[in-house]
């Protein structure tokens, strides 16, 4: 009888301890990435001593109070570790504290002897790296989870509009939060449905970064998860969500700090020498009277005086750059390159690397030390207006994040030379597939249609989601690069113009662009507005549909330009002769529809071309009606093709990264909604 109790205490204990020891586990992470070309450590090495002592501390010590923390182990050493950590803005202390350790736990397992790595839960993200992550604007890689519900096809107009509008609101609210927390999370009604929805960065980046990466996780939102009720986009940098039922709770969100009120100084009780304290008194307000005033008339100069200053600035915009344009992009040091490096990953600058030449100058291919691929794009030293566009570029480019706009990686100014360095795109540009009769018929529908969506969402954020409001001004098929998952990414800013964003229009004397597919308003007035570029898209379209090139288009013994050929089809009831006979398979509905937008970007009429709003809303609702297109603009001469651009032209396929595949999992509490998993 005893030996049998003993038997069963045994057996028993062991189970005790073997469902303690899977109840200590560690929940899978719901997305991890390990970047295995920054770099290895070795086991037992200093740098894992680090890396363990960093992790092991950073909760602990490191937090700002607000859910985020960030920290670094062994300064100026060549093991130097840092890492930082954001909890959700809804999150209480101890569960932030607890997913981090969690985090850095199952991060160091998932990754093993990675100098860097990103992992993440419902509720926090860590990352560690040998490099300082702080204040760094980073939105790869993305990772994107997509409900399996589906919309009405009566609400799904109205309820991504109102998801839009919403989004808007909290991106601006995050953004504005200041340095503790960048966290904003609300909802809105949209007919029978509420949708919830949070927006969050890190809050060391500013407010404009902030806005940008948000902006471009609000476009990463992919194609298909049009008409679904709720994804979620997850980058480095910041992080959006929303669903059609409440995941947050605003209730834990603490309030941040104000200024402590000016109090005002007690009544003195002491009654002598009272005469003498008034005039003390008197003589204080005279003072502090007296020190307002002429604070007020300094700042009042200052600003006056920056006012003229701005105002010149502006004035001198096409003046080329001299001291003071140069200080302003060195400021920005975390861009700059140094130009010994640039001449070793180019192997100086050699023939064999060279992809390219333009009026800019020319390009280059290169590899980094750490094995990244760059395109360098030298400005030619007698090129006096690519000076020019240099500097509109690097300003411009670096403010802007999306991933089907080309990334500037960095710049170069080392006495005469002066060189941007750009993600290295292995496809080329567009016009290098579509023209071709042999990669052309590599491309079937799908992939062609990917790369019209990836052209239109990158139009899209220039045009009204990013911080600032972007005119290209120069949108061919040279100017598209397409990157080795066929994502389009539009390059060359040297030609674009920069509007505040209640400015609409503009006007310019000075011409520039490629004929052909210049909006008619632009080429003989020299008009531009979003509109001048949506008429660019359209004859891109068409050229992407048909194989042929706008400017040489031939039919039969005729040369007519593409988009008078297209309509004149459209209305003949014959517009299956445009589509690539190489186009074999695919939806020719879908394709006729893609022709039909084509045509309506293409309208002489500026007021009745579509905004890339109604764009995107028309490439992916095929239930919304469109309207007739009116008759387009004609080229009917020989300089229909012909390039005015002075600057450099992408015709060499400059830039962009390596695509890797992202490991994501989903935790089974978000099962209902996140089943469905997108690697960008």
């Amino acid at each position: 009888m005893t030996m049998v109790s003993l038997t069963t205490l045994f057996f028993s204990s062991h189970v005790l301890l073997l469902l303690i020891t899977q109840s200590l586990a560690q929940p899978d992470l719901a997305g991890h990435f390990c970047f295995n070309g920054k770099g290895n450590y070795t086991t037992n090495s200093t740098y894992q001593t680090n890396l363990d002592t960093l992790l092991s501390s950073l909760v602990s010590t490191n937090g700002n109070g607000y859910g985020f923390y960030n920290s670094s182990y062994a300064e100026n050493s060549t093991n130097q570790v840092y890492a930082t950590g954001l909890c959700r803005g809804d999150v209480v202390a101890d569960t932030c504290r607890s997913c981090l350790k969690n985090s850095s736990l199952e991060l160091r397992k998932l990754c093993p002897n990675q100098k860097e790595a990103l992992g993440f839960y419902d509720t926090c993200m860590l990352r560690y790296s040998n490099r300082s992550l702080y204040g760094l604007m980073e939105d790869y890689p993305p990772f994107t989870f997509v409900s399996t519900r589906n919309l009405s096809s009566s609400e799904v107009e109205k309820f991504f509009e109102d998801l839009g509008n919403l989004f808007r609101r909290l991106s601006s609210e995050a953004a504005a939060g200041g340095s503790l927390r960048k966290f904003a999370a609300n909802n809105t009604t949209s007919g029978f449905k509420t949708i919830y929805a949070l927006a969050q960065c890190t809050p060391d980046l500013s407010e404009e970064l902030c806005t940008d990466c948000l902006a471009g996780a609000y476009g990463d939102i992919p194609t298909n998860s049009y008409g679904k009720d709720g994804a979620r986009i997850v980058k480095p940098s910041c992080n959006i969500r929303y669903e059609i039922s409440p995941f947050y709770d605003l209730e834990n969100v603490a309030p941040l700090p104000s200024s402590p009120p000016i109090s005002a100084p007690s009544p003195s009780t002491n009654t002598t020498n009272s005469e003498g304290t008034k005039s003390n008194k008197s003589r204080t307000i005279i003072l502090v009277v007296v020190a307002v005033t002429v604070s007020l008339v300094l700042i009042v100069c200052i600003c006056i005086y920056l006012r003229v200053r701005k105002t010149k600035k502006n004035l001198d915009q096409n003046k080329l750059p001299g001291a003071e344009d140069a200080d302003e992009i060195r400021s920005a040091e975390s861009l700059q390159f140094d130009f010994g490096t640039i001449r070793v990953a180019t192997d100086d600058f050699s023939e064999a690397n060279k992809l390219g030449q333009g009026g800019f100058g020319s390009v280059y291919r290169g590899k980094l030390s750490d094995g990244e691929e760059i395109a360098v794009k030298r400005l030619s030293m007698d090129s006096g207006q690519g000076d020019s566009e240099f500097k509109n570029e690097v300003l411009l480019v670096a403010r802007l994040q999306h991933r089907n706009l080309v990334r500037l990686l960095g710049f170069c100014l080392q006495g005469n030379e002066r060189l941007l360095v750009y993600e290295f795109v292995p496809n080329s540009s567009l016009d290098h597939i579509i023209f071709d009769p042999i990669k052309r018929a590599q491309l079937d529908w799908d992939k062609r249609y990917k790369i019209i969506e990836g052209i239109a969402r990158g139009l899209l954020y220039l045009h009204e989601d990013s911080r600032l409001r972007i005119i290209h001004r120069d949108l061919k098929a040279s100017n598209i690069l397409i990157d080795a998952e066929l994502n389009s990414k539009i390059s060359d800013f040297g030609m674009a113009r920069l509007f505040v964003l209640d400015e609409t229009q503009g006007n310019t004397s000075r011409i520039v662009g490629t004929y052909g597919y210049m909006a008619p308003e632009y080429a003989m007035h020299g008009h531009f507005s979003v509109k001048s570029d949506v008429y660019s898209f359209g004859v891109l379209i068409l050229e992407i549909i048909s194989g042929q090139k706008n400017s040489c288009f031939r039919q039969g013994e005729n040369m007519e330009d593409l988009p008078s050929y297209a309509w004149k089809s459209w209305r003949e009831g014959t517009t299956s002769n445009l589509i690539d006979p190489t186009l074999t398979n695919g939806s020719r509905t879908e394709i006729m529809r893609c022709i039909h937008i084509g045509l309506l970007c293409v309208q002489e009429n500026i007021a009745d071309r579509p905004t890339m709003t109604s764009v995107i809303l028309m490439l992916n609702s095929h239930s919304l009606s469109l309207p007739v297109p009116s008759e387009p603009a004609f080229f009917m001469h020989s300089s229909v093709g012909s390039d005015l651009s002075l600057g450099w032209e992408s015709s060499s396929g400059v830039t962009a990264s390596k695509s890797n595949f992202v490991s994501v999992k989903v935790p089974e509490n978000e099962a209902a909604l996140i089943s469905e998993v997108y690697p960008r």
